[in-house]
């Protein structure tokens, strides 16, 4: 059984700006409303493992499967007989940039368990366009 889920969104800041709030995995709780502590077992790189702590108590070790800077990350999350990988990717327009956020749950009971993993998908896609969007207003008022 698989599940499948994408978000999209556009934003006026650069890729950049998405990047560094993806790249680092202390801002998640931030602007991802189902993510309550993130660790990593090294740096934000392909291969690194760590802990993602979810609302309702859930801890889940995950891996960075994909990772190019400023354009794209994948963690892949297994919890029991699932497997949840979750594809941000973020490419430049000529006003800013695009988001696009892909989730698909394998496994068994994937389409009962993939609507409550994206649940909070749009909340947290609008989130992270807003922070991205204050840090690159603050940093044009550093640098203008």
């Amino acid at each position: 059984m698989a599940f499948a889920h994408t978000e999209t969104a556009s934003t006026s800041a650069s890729p950049e700006h998405v990047w560094a709030l993806w790249s680092d995995t202390s801002t998640w709780p931030q602007w991802d409303p189902s993510v309550e502590r993130v660790v990593l077992d090294g740096p934000f790189r392909l291969g690194t493992t760590g802990t993602m702590s979810l609302s309702g108590g859930v801890r889940a070790p995950f891996t960075l499967v994909e990772v190019s800077p400023d354009a794209r990350y994948c963690d892949e999350l297994v919890v029991g007989e699932l497997c949840i990988r979750i594809d941000h990717r973020v490419e430049a327009t000529g006003q800013g940039a695009e988001i696009t956020v892909e989730t698909t749950v394998e496994g068994p009971g994937a389409d009962d368990v993939g609507p409550m993993v994206v649940a909070h998908a749009p909340q947290a896609l609008r989130t992270l366009v807003e922070l991205a969007q204050a840090r690159a207003a603050a940093a044009q008022r550093v640098s203008g």
